[in-house]
């Protein structure tokens, strides 16, 4: 078997093993198999069932205070961006609709694959909703006092504020409050025109005869089902996360908590907690400087909660106090999540790649800076790591093209000593030496491009910002598959065409598994993000382009040294 050959099959093996690992990772994180696997099935989702341990600390006491259902009309505030739902039972925030992020269809319901599976869309599917309280599904934020008789999330709160909407201005403020012991508290919302986080300053006024000190805890409830919308072709992180200067970023799976098993700073004076999904986060930034207790409870059947406990200092009688806070609950755009907290921009999960595709995405939105399109600034991203690529590439071109010339001789040998296969490696090795061809050197490129195609692959899927962006004509949107496959078909034409131009096989069978190695790519790529099929497309254009010319060259100056003995 020919050296080239070999190396085809074991590129077919490692992106075979590849894939094969990719797909049972989406399996694990709960995703649907692309070769029919199914997940182990995750339980219905209860809305909501008070625990009947006794809570043993304050932070257990927050998360236990799951509230009866509401008694009152639901507030509704439309700002630029998003439409909140309070609940006025605890003033909790129940409901979050993303006015600028429409719900997207499953690739295989549109274009070639929605004509052949019958998939046709119908009808509008509606905003993005983070935050949403349903006979299946709870996802809320919640705050409230602990420490004493005070209001609580499941404590009735009064809308004191007339304003719902922003209208015309650039601020709105939303007031609840409710009086229980004594304490009153003071909750007030403030929503910005172009921002989705919400200041919340919680005021507490001592109306008894003694001093109090509360301590004021920030939470998010959720259970475990996935996001609406979520894709059957890949798995994305979606839980709980903290945040502290101590140990950075630390994501737990809401099996972790059932398992009592997170591990995460507890207590700290910094950072921030969340819970992610694709694309889209909600979390609480409470200041930094405040001494705090991160926790995470079970508080029902897969219904759970994180968050921080803030002490308060000691309030006078007739005195008041206020804490601030920030609540966030819109998508991962990393300029706006760098600018709220420090480290928030961690959210966007970029696997273990983080290091290149980190760099890559700022390129990336660098040249969309420039031309305005993310089609064309990954087109021009490729260009840009070919031509960094080019002497090692351009070296492994030579290799193949000299190659390709001396296959005749090649050919010769492999008759001459076909048997005696140690005489044959050392004619071969010889021959290499003397035309200068480095017999793996055609790999080197290939071996090159892998980690800036997986760290794009992150890339594509991680950042909300290419989220529905168009390149042109049938392709709008680079974060999903080619609608109807032309990109694919495509890039499996143009390795048809590299593998005319490298050396051919001179056994017949081995050509033959050259020819097919396009197809397999190619249906591989079916499943693959359409930027990223645009990224490997470009990159094969400019070497078959590559490689044309050091054919062309390498041909040009053999015939002059043929000339001159001549």
């Amino acid at each position: 078997m020919g050296k080239e050959v070999q190396r085809a099959l074991l590129w077919v093996i490692l992106c075979g093993s590849l894939f094969m690992l990719w797909d049972n990772y989406q399996v694990y994180k709960g995703g649907k198999s692309l070769l029919g696997l199914e997940p182990i099935p995750v339980e219905q989702t209860e809305q909501a069932a008070t625990a009947d341990i006794p809570a043993p600390t304050a932070a257990s006491a927050a998360a236990q205070a799951v509230p009866e259902n509401p008694v009152k009309a639901p507030v509704v505030v439309t700002t630029d961006r998003m439409k909140v739902t309070f609940d006025q039972q605890g003033a909790r925030i129940v409901g979050t609709e993303m006015l600028l992020f429409p719900q997207q269809r499953d690739w295989k319901e549109v274009g070639l694959a929605g004509m052949i599976l019958g998939r046709e869309p119908s009808g509008d599917l509606g905003n993005v909703k983070l935050l949403e309280s349903t006979s299946t599904h709870t996802y809320a934020a919640q705050s409230g006092l602990v420490g004493g008789n005070y209001p609580t999330h499941a404590d009735s709160f009064k809308l004191v504020s007339q304003s719902l909407s922003m209208d015309g201005s650039d601020k709105l403020d939303v007031v609840f409050e409710a009086e229980k012991g004594g304490v009153t508290v003071r909750k007030t919302y403030t929503f910005k025109r172009g921002y989705y986080g919400i200041d919340v300053a919680t005021t507490v006024k001592n109306g008894t005869s003694a001093a109090i000190k509360p301590q004021i805890y920030y939470q998010i409830t959720r259970d475990s089902s996935a996001p609406a919308g979520a894709s059957t072709m890949y798995s994305t992180f979606t839980g709980p996360a903290f945040y502290s200067d101590e140990e950075k970023f630390q994501k737990i799976t809401f099996d972790e908590i059932a398992d009592k098993d997170a591990s995460f700073v507890e207590n700290t004076d910094n950072g921030w907690l969340a819970m992610v999904q694709h694309h889209f986060v909600s979390a609480w930034v409470p200041p930094q400087g405040e001494a705090r207790q991160n926790y995470a409870r079970e508080v029902s059947k897969d219904l759970y909660a994180v968050g921080t406990l803030v002490s308060m200092n000691e309030i006078a009688p007739g005195a008041e106090q206020t804490d601030n806070a920030i609540f966030y609950s819109g998508p991962q755009e990393q300029e706006r999540l760098e600018q709220l907290a420090p480290g928030l921009e961690l959210v966007v999960d970029y696997g273990w790649l983080t290091f290149l595709a980190k760099p890559i995405y700022w390129l990336l939105s660098f040249l969309y800076g420039i031309v305005g399109n993310w089609g064309w600034s990954i087109v021009l991203l490729t260009c840009i790591v070919k031509a960094v690529l080019y002497p090692v590439s351009a070296a492994g071109y030579r290799s193949m093209a000299r190659m390709k010339e001396v296959q005749p001789r090649m050919k010769a040998l492999q008759d001459k000593y076909k048997d005696d296969k140690q005489r044959l490696n050392q004619a071969m090795m010889e021959l290499y030496r003397t035309e200068k061809i480095n017999p793996v050197g055609g790999c080197l490129p290939i071996a090159l491009q892998i980690p800036v195609f997986l760290a794009l692959y992150w890339v594509l899927q991680g950042s909300v910002e290419l989220r529905g962006a168009p390149w042109l004509l049938w392709v709008q949107d680079l974060a999903v598959p080619d609608p109807w496959f032309v990109l694919p078909a495509l890039m499996a034409a143009t390795m048809f065409l590299q593998i005319f131009l490298n050396p051919k096989p001179t056994d017949p069978t081995q050509a033959k598994v050259m020819y097919i190695m396009p197809i397999v790519f190619s249906v591989m790529f079916f499943v693959f993000a359409a930027g990223l099929v645009l990224y490997w497309l470009t990159n094969n254009v400019l070497s078959i382009l590559q490689q044309w010319w050091i054919n062309k060259t390498i041909a040009d100056e053999r015939a002059q040294r043929l000339a001159k003995q001549k």
